[in-house]
């Protein structure tokens, strides 16, 4: 079992325990060399975060995001700046970009934390305009690993449509 987590900001908690809690492994660790995102590192498929080091708590849902959108075999498998062989990294971003937008959703929190005025490449504003329009950028990506569904096709399944997740990782 895994130890509980224990971060002071509160929501770096709430994210860390839902990211835990949907199958991804997170553990609070010291990181004293650069990261691609700070404060955050990828390693063996499991999410490092050094609260002293974090800047956007919303970060790691985004890195959750991608390892959540990678096939389970492929998984274990990342650290780093999450890359999937053989996939589009655009394509991918996109999707991880909908799974993070979708997880802010679900915890019931601001999708500023997501999408921060740091964030994708000074893009943050505008991705967030487009979800808040339904306009799901990457959601289509989600449907097709089975992750949503949307529109007539999550009616006639019985289940609400994009940002409500049927499952969290892709199988």
């Amino acid at each position: 079992m895994e130890p509980p987590l224990a971060f002071n900001n509160e929501i770096t908690q709430a994210i860390a325990e839902f990211v835990r809690k949907i199958g991804l492994p997170v553990r609070a660790a010291r990181l004293d060399h650069p990261t691609f995102l700070p404060g955050i590192e990828v390693e063996s498929g499991a999410i490092l975060i050094d609260e002293s080091r974090l800047t956007y708590p919303g970060d790691i849902l985004h890195e959750a995001g991608h390892l959540a959108v990678a096939p389970a075999t492929l998984r274990p498998t990342l650290s780093g700046e999450v890359d999937l062989p053989g996939f589009n990294a655009d394509v991918v971003e996109a999707f991880a970009i909908g799974w993070s937008y979708a997880a802010i959703v679900s915890l019931g929190l601001d999708p500023g934390i997501v999408f921060h005025r740091d964030g994708y490449k000074g893009q943050a504003e505008a991705l967030r305009n487009n979800y808040e329009l339904g306009i799901y950028i990457g959601a289509n990506g989600l449907v097709d690993m089975g992750l949503t569904r949307v529109g007539t096709n999550a009616a006639a399944d019985g289940v609400a449509p994009y940002p409500h997740m049927i499952k969290w990782l892709r199988d």
